[in-house]
Order: structure tokens, then sequence, then C-alpha cells
């Protein structure tokens, strides 16, 4: 019997973290300056933890690489993706992700990291940072040189419902008062170009990586294209988002019962909005705001029932 793996997340601090994670999930935060909630990881520096039915207590690490027939037999020397929630309950540093072949070559075989953000909740007139206004590398050193953040960077007003595709090159950072949930590679590299004179919990500023974020940005900045596809469903409303190298992701919003069918490889659900139930293999297991599971090869056909938002991505 295939059962879906829900997971326990894992919690790292931030100094620009707050208490949001709590506050809107109810999740059991270490201190209230939690940033990130690593929600479906197999990465070594925060990986998940199976909750339920036969591979309770093994890490999603254990399970990529001693049980492959349930990721279809989709084989990568690391589990590929990382969902997370991102609590920014202030202005994150200014940052740049590598490209996979920078990554593997500078980062002890890291991945690249292009990521994605769903916009869950932000403050009335919410900005963040995305992109920048440098047509030419030494137009964009220059700026830097010269401490002409606010010329240089370019920001970019939000609201709760907005979807943000961040290919790696891009240069990005979430602002005061946001939360969001974040599908990427599975990588922990992030350069920081700025960081508002920022000093850390030892009282000196923090570390920026100038070098390597001038040589990974992609300049000039380019908007990456994408355009979401909406599909009505008996039940629901699917919205596919972005189909890129890396990731498919969509968002789900059911209202009633549903059916689908799961024909990828393996399939990353996090619920962001409500309460319902999922059914597989004649098992029923309820869900709620806050519930990350992963629906493993062979899952086939199964349906969801209630009304719930969902953010779901797979390879």
């Amino acid at each position: 019997m295939v059962q879906p793996l829900f997971l326990q997340p894992v919690f790292q601090e931030r100094i620009w973290g707050g208490t949001a994670l709590k506050d809107k999930f109810g999740y059991d935060i270490p201190t209230d300056h939690t940033g990130e909630c690593w929600a479906i990881s197999a990465h070594p520096n925060g990986p998940s933890i199976v909750k339920n039915g036969e591979f309770a207590g093994k890490t999603l690490i254990e399970l990529w690489g001693a049980q492959p027939e349930l990721f279809g037999g989709y084989h990568t020397k690391v589990f590929p993706l990382l969902t997370k929630i991102l609590d920014a309950n202030t202005d994150l540093s200014v940052q740049v992700h590598p490209n996979d072949e920078y990554a593997n070559l500078h980062e002890n075989g890291e991945l690249g990291k292009t990521e994605c953000w769903y916009i869950i909740d932000c403050e009335e007139g919410a900005e963040l940072i995305f992109g920048h206004t440098a047509n030419t590398k030494d137009e964009f050193v220059q700026m830097i040189e010269n401490n002409e953040w606010e010329k240089l960077l370019r920001k970019v007003k939000i609201k709760p419902g907005d979807f943000f595709y961040v290919p790696s090159g891009t240069i990005h950072a979430l602002g005061k008062g946001t939360v969001v949930l974040e599908t990427q590679q599975s990588s922990d590299t992030t350069y920081r170009l700025y960081d508002y004179g920022r000093v850390g919990q030892d009282g000196k500023l923090r570390e920026l990586h100038l070098d390597q974020s001038i040589d990974v940005s992609t300049i000039p900045h380019r908007d990456a294209g994408f355009s979401p596809e909406v599909s009505e469903i008996p039940g629901g409303t699917i919205t596919k988002y972005v189909e890129a190298d890396y990731f498919t992701v969509y968002k789900w919003e059911i209202d009633g019962q549903a059916d689908f069918e799961q024909n990828k490889p393996f399939l990353l659900a996090s619920v962001i909005e409500g309460e319902g139930k999922l059914t597989v293999d004649q098992e029923t297991y309820s869900i709620k705001r806050g519930d990350h599971f992963i629906l493993p090869a062979g899952t086939g056909d199964f349906q969801i029932d209630g009304n719930v938002m969902m953010i779901t991505s797979h390879v």
C-alpha cells in the first residue's frame, strides 16, 4: 500500500525572522526570531523527518538513498527540491544565488539555486527587491562602489497571491512584513550583496560576498518569463504558475471534492489555507494549514475533500 509521507518541518533562526510561523501556522518555533520553516527538505543543513507509516522517524535523506521506488526511480545525487516558508519580519539582505555550474565549482559540489515565491501574506504596501538597473558589469560595480543602492536596486510592490519566478543570477530580497512559500533547488548557497550595515549576534558587520555576487549576477537584469495557466476542475481550480528547468509549481484551490492522479515520480504538497481530507488507496488522512507531505510514485488516483489551498510541485 502506498502512503503519503507527512513531514516534520525544521526551523531556522534568522536575524530578520519573527513569530509569523507560530502565529499563522501554529508551529512550535524555537525563538521569536524564527525566519525559515524548511518544510520538505533533504538538505543536510535541515533534513525533514517522516511522521507517519512504515518510514516514521526516517529522514528524507535516508529515504532518497535507500528507497528509490518511492521516487519512481528518478535519480540525482541529492533530492532535488526544497520547500520553505519564510517569515520576513524585517528586510532580508539583498542577495543572489549561483547556477549549478558555479556552485559545483566553488561550493563543494552544492547545487545552484533557482527558486520561486508564492506570497502567502504581506503588510499593506509591502515591497520586495527584484532585479537591478545596471546595463553593464562596469556600471554595476561602479554603483556598488559608490553605495548607490537606491539607484541600483529595483523595488516591486507586492500583495498576497502574487507569484515570482527567481532564476539563479537574479538579485532579490524579501521586504519587511512578508510571508512566502518558496520552492527551490535543494541548495543553501546565498551570496549577500548588501545588508543595510546590519550587525550579527556577535556585534560585527555581517559578511558580504561582493566578488561572488558580481560573478554570478545576471547583467543586465532580465525578468524571467512565465505565464500562469488557470484551469477549472470539478471541486476546484488549478493554477500552473511555472514549468521550468528544475520544477513545475501549482496552486490548488479545492472547494468540495476533487479527484487527481499522481503520475509524476513524486509530488510535493504544502497546505497554506484551510483544512480537509486526503484519500489515498482507500485510507483517509486529515490535512490542515501548515501540513506538508510527499505523494510518492505509485500513488495513482487520490482525492481531496474540503476547503483547502495548497502549493504543489514536482521535478
